[in-house]
């Protein structure tokens, strides 16, 4: 029809057309010539000159005229068929944190005559950067135009784009009708880490290391050196050393020993204050990335590895497990659990989330959602129920003690449509968790021998209470490593000159709180160790962690 090649199946998964009601703006030209128009009326009448004032009315006329006539042509334009649809059968897709990701959607024009538009945006999560080509052009007059959505992905979670609006500009340039098409597409965010595992080789000598076996010191992968010896055949020369290769005259590797460990345990501080930061640059952002890849390289080396993600109460909880699948498990928790959707960790009550639910789900579904108010809570969320199926994303079970309130809390979350943190920080009874999740890992089985810690250092000045419980209990059989979240480089920079140097002063203050929690810390004999990428390689890509 109309020129179109038919794809049933994809129209009828992926097509959105417009059905909101028509809104008509002023463009900057045709504010300029109300004003002019008037001021022309006002001086004839203060000059009682007849032919000047009615220059300035024909002018009021022109515009009345001009917003009519776009009006009509947006009009004929939706009633012919305007719509939007994304290419391909996927409604959502699964991609590390900072990977780029493409999509491909089609504006589609029925109509006889070109729609010019002078602005294309998509509507998407604030933790997604988008842009879009072409931005500006026109949909040709029974045809289509093709957009490329490219998408950074700075931070983890559940992303939506929401769909696509265009500012569409009436034949004579003075008004602009803006279109929005409904039409929701999902971006899962998981660990930088999760990228690595998927390009990751499966089978042969990624799977060497028996499932079970006692604890020990072997030749492997590892920290710790063995012995420096001959090269043999299947050594890697990334072990080659070569300051002792230049000395005996022969190639000579360095061979590492480790430990296998029956359990490992990665704990993670997931405090809401600890979000606060640009989207990739907030102390979370960065602990988040680091546990994934010790993870991957734990159960890289067939140990046992569990995960704790901790706030003022337990947000994940996976006892420790072998294998790849128990890697994945830990990935999408760290994608997913610290998330601010839950009603103790969002900024938004029920009446917010309904009215964030309501806004979203007008242009989605304009017949049934149009009529409501934000005060009918009850009848939104009966609505966003019904409307659950065509959310990309198909499960969620977010945190809340109102039946009423988790179900729009669900709506948000299949689509993609994130909470701001509370302000109220959590530090206090996360370090209550924290000690609590330490006790666990020493006394319960499977005991752990290794336990990671990702939090801020306890500082004496402000968390002695954290100090004391850490000192008592000291000496459980179980090795504890601290690494620091440096809250400090989660704060941006400033063009003033006032706030320049309060961000100085706040980043200067974390740094001195941190040195003081990490002197605390060795006092109390836990290592304090602190996570650094290879220089030159991208952080994904490292076969192993560097702690130091």
């Amino acid at each position: 029809m109309c020129g179109f090649t038919s794809d049933k199946r994809l129209e009828l998964q992926a097509r959105s057309a417009f059905n909101g009601a028509v809104q008509v703006h002023p463009t900057r030209a045709s504010v300029d010539l109300a004003v002019a128009a008037i001021a022309t009326i006002l001086v004839g009448l203060l000059l009682q000159l007849g032919p000047v004032v009615a220059f300035g009315g024909s002018l009021l006329a022109g515009l009345a005229i001009a917003r009519a006539v776009t009006r009509v042509g947006v009009s004929r334009i939706r009633a012919a068929g305007f719509e939007m649809l994304w290419r391909g059968e996927e409604r959502a897709v699964t991609v590390g944190r900072g990977e780029l990701v493409e999509l491909e959607a089609e504006i589609r024009n029925r109509d006889t005559r070109a729609a010019r538009y002078v602005e294309l945006r998509a509507i998407a999560s604030p933790n997604l950067m988008v842009s879009l080509e072409p931005a500006s052009g026109e949909v040709p007059a029974l045809g289509r135009l093709n957009v490329t959505v490219r998408i950074e992905t700075p931070r983890v979670g559940r992303h939506g784009i929401h769909g696509l609006s265009l500012e569409v500009q009436g034949s004579p340039g003075l008004f602009e009708v803006p279109l929005t098409f409904a039409n929701p597409f999902g971006i899962e965010v998981m660990p930088k880490a999760f990228g690595v595992s998927q390009r990751s080789a499966k089978g042969g000598r990624s799977r060497r290391v028996a499932r079970d076996g006692m604890a020990g010191p072997f030749s492997g992968d590892g920290t710790d050196l063995r012995e420096i010896r001959e090269l043999r055949p299947g050594d890697p020369f990334k072990r080659i050393a070569w300051k002792a290769t230049a000395r005996r005259g022969k190639l000579m590797v360095r061979d590492f020993e480790r430990e296998e460990r029956d359990v490992v345990w990665l704990l993670l501080d997931a405090s809401v204050e600890l979000w606060a930061g640009a989207p990739g640059m907030a102390p979370l952002d960065r602990a988040i990335d680091e546990i994934a890849q010790v993870a991957r390289y734990y159960t890289r080396l067939g140990d046992q590895v569990g995960l704790g993600i901790l706030a003022a109460r337990p947000l994940a909880w996976l006892p420790p497990m072998r294998g790849a699948a128990q890697l994945n498990k830990i990935q999408s928790a760290l994608a997913l659990q610290t998330a601010t959707i839950d009603a103790d960790r969002s900024d938004w009550d029920e009446a917010d989330a309904a009215a964030r639910a309501l806004e979203h789900m007008r242009p989605l579904d304009p017949d049934g959602s149009g009529l409501l108010r934000s005060r009918d809570i009850d009848k939104i969320a009966r609505r966003a129920d019904r409307l659950r199926a065509r959310a990309p994303f198909k499960r969620a079970d977010p945190f809340s003690c109102n039946a009423r309130d988790k179900s729009l809390r669900r709506y948000l979350s299949l689509y993609g449509i994130g909470s701001p943190a509370r302000l109220e920080p959590e530090r206090k009874h996360t370090d209550l968790q924290l000690l609590e999740a330490l006790r666990r890992v020493r006394t319960e089985g499977p005991r752990a021998s290794l336990a990671f810690v990702w939090s801020e250092p306890p500082d004496p000045l402000t968390r002695p209470e954290m100090s004391l419980a850490l000192a008592r209990q000291k000496g459980r059989g179980t090795q504890v490593r601290w690494v620091s979240m440096r809250t400090a480089e989660s704060v941006g920079e400033s063009s003033s000159l006032t706030g320049g140097a309060a961000n100085e002063a706040v980043k200067l203050r974390a740094a001195l709180a941190q040195e003081r929690g990490e002197r605390e810390l060795r006092r109390l004999g836990i290592r304090v160790e602190r996570f650094f990428t290879r220089p030159g390689a991208a952080s994904p890509d490292v076969e192993s962690p560097t702690i130091l």
